[in-house]
């Protein structure tokens, strides 16, 4: 895919929120030296001043009409549950200034955003994950028809500063991309959880085997990235007939964890749907 270029001119962009989200994604903006004019807002004056402390050029505010007026884009990285009450305040300004709008809020619909800013506006949804607070996240974004191309750019810009970005032309997709890649951190841990505890009960070193499963995850997530063949090739290559790995792998598919894996993903699509359909 063709990485997206920011636009020549000078544009503002305003985070609301300054969590963990945000603030990577502001320091894959700041180490990309992207030229971008940022402002953030957040009511808790100690996140501020973090990011005063990481980027004195940043201008921080606790109001957040304050920072949004005359930006740009406007990206929403505040707690699902509170979205509502965060952003109906915007109607005026929004409707009058009509920025981008770019919501990195799990299972908050476009048209729940949209009703909340008044309706009508450009809004970007995106399901970024925790790898993009070290630069290696996975985002899946989808754009409502207001989206302008330049629009589409900037917000991809964003996300690519921390990871790779995949565009998605129906909303419904992004409950998949929760499933996968949202969520999908934690199924990687699960293993690496489970092959440790293995590890030190066959007299392994907790810190030996803490270790050695990272860095095989580590190395076999490269490998896949960096080849041309698929993960199930790549598999093959190093499962002998008769070998140690094909006795682990037979020991894993008899205990039936490519369903069980078809059983998790399916269940996390499903809750995702289910969380989208109470906002």
């Amino acid at each position: 895919m063709t990485q997206a270029q920011l636009p020549h001119k000078e544009l503002t962009v305003t985070f609301i929120g300054a969590g963990n989200m945000a603030r990577s994604l502001i320091a894959g903006l700041m180490e990309d030296n992207s030229p971008l004019s940022i402002r953030v807002a957040d009511p808790d004056q100690n996140q501020l001043d973090v990011i005063r402390r990481h980027w004195p050029e940043i201008t921080v505010d606790t109001d957040n009409l304050t920072m949004i007026d005359g930006a740009d884009m406007v990206v929403l990285a505040v707690k699902p549950q509170v979205m509502s009450d965060v952003i109906s305040p915007f109607h005026e300004i929004a409707q009058r200034q009509r920025p981008v709008f770019v919501s990195v809020a799990a299972g908050i619909r476009e048209s729940s955003l949209n009703k909340w800013l008044g309706g009508g506006l450009p809004i970007v949804r995106c399901m970024p994950n925790t790898p993009a607070l070290v630069q290696a996240g996975a985002t899946g974004l989808y754009a409502n028809e207001a989206v302008s191309a330049e629009q589409r750019s900037l917000a991809e810009s964003i996300l690519r500063a921390v990871g790779i970005a995949i565009w998605f032309e129906e909303e419904a997709k992004l409950d998949a991309v929760t499933a996968v890649s949202g969520s999908g951190p934690a199924y990687f841990f699960l293993v690496m959880e489970a092959m440790q505890e293995a590890a030190e009960g066959l007299g392994l070193k907790p810190e030996d085997a803490n270790l050695l499963v990272i860095q095989t995850a580590l190395g076999a997530a490269k490998l896949a990235l960096e080849s041309d063949d698929r993960p199930a090739e790549l598999r093959r290559r190093v499962t002998s007939k008769g070998g140690t790995t094909e006795a682990a792998i037979n020991k894993l598919n008899e205990g039936g964890l490519v369903d069980l894996f078809d059983q998790a993903l399916q269940a996390a699509a499903k809750r995702s749907e289910e969380l989208a359909e109470l906002s």
